[in-house]
């Protein structure tokens, strides 16, 4: 949130308690929650940038309601972002004039074999149907009043939350290890990183439709693994077998046991500094901070 110090910023969510508790504001004096409709319509009429990062976690057991919650929650919310951003006349200078939205680099399918980047077509699984609905949507708003920018993010790493907040305390208790046979491609960027290129799209006009959110060395499942447990000082030894973790997500087990080689070429192309491009060096500024 440094870079909210020089910018008012309006956070639109469904749980006012929930972003009190990561916004607090006593922290965060300038940080405003909404969780009106109205509210939302407020302060998206009155923001020059708008960020959408909305939709529930992946990482469970898919049951058939589930798997229309995970569409629902990025599909609806993300469609009501757009009707308020295209109700706001930004062809007269009110409203936001830039909207980045995530999707995910599950738009391109899994692989063991490929790699992706910007301009590889999507995937044909559950996943990518999701981020396709979720990108066509974004795509509904005013292109020619408001720049669109829609960033693919692969996993992020952060010492809250996400894979590794699950992944550490296995490590720990020495019981850490890849997940299935280890060879899926994990593509991944440190939460930083994350956060500076959703700034650099909102801040540069360069930045506009698809930028992939990873960083430019992905990795498989079990040299993250390895990396992890060096930087924790504990051994990854302990695989859990496929097997177990599809009886335990089913369907969602696809999640972590299939992967895709994700590459950032427009992030590249258009000179994006990365401050964590390996994730040996990334892990070790998380470990840091536990």
């Amino acid at each position: 949130m440094q870079k909210a110090e020089d910018h008012k910023v309006c956070v639109l969510t469904r749980s006012t308690s929930k972003a009190s508790s990561v916004f607090p504001a006593s922290r965060y004096p300038g940080v405003t929650v909404a969780d009106k409709e109205g509210d939302w319509e407020r302060c998206i009429r009155d923001s020059t940038g708008v960020v959408n990062l909305a939709g529930m976690p992946i990482s469970t057991r898919w049951s058939p309601e589930i798997k229309r919650e995970i569409l629902q929650s990025r599909v609806n919310v993300t469609s009501k972002v757009v009707d308020h951003i295209n109700s706001s006349d930004s062809s007269n200078g009110n409203g936001p004039s830039v909207f980045v939205s995530a999707t995910a680099v599950g738009y391109y399918g899994t692989s063991e074999t490929d790699s992706f980047d910007e301009s590889s077509p999507s995937g044909n699984d559950y996943l990518a149907h999701v981020c396709r609905e979720w990108e066509g949507r974004a795509r509904q708003v005013k292109q020619e009043h408001v720049r669109l920018v829609l960033i693919r993010i692969g996993v992020v790493l952060g010492k809250d939350g996400g894979a590794l907040a699950k992944m550490i305390p296995l490590f720990m208790m020495f019981a850490g290890g890849p997940l299935g046979t280890g060879r899926q491609w994990f593509s991944w960027i440190h939460l930083d990183d994350l956060v500076d290129l959703i700034y650099e799209s909102l801040r540069n006009p360069a930045y506009t439709g698809v930028i992939n959110g990873t960083a430019p060395n992905p990795v498989r499942l079990s040299e993250l693994c390895e990396r992890l447990g060096q930087v924790v000082g504990r051994p990854s030894w302990l695989p859990v077998p496929g097997l177990a973790i599809k009886a335990l997500l089913g369907e969602g087990a696809t999640v972590v046991l299939d992967g895709q080689k994700v590459l950032p070429a427009r992030a590249t192309q258009l000179g994006f500094s990365y401050r964590y491009p390996y994730v040996r060096d990334a892990l070790k500024a998380i470990a840091k901070q536990l």
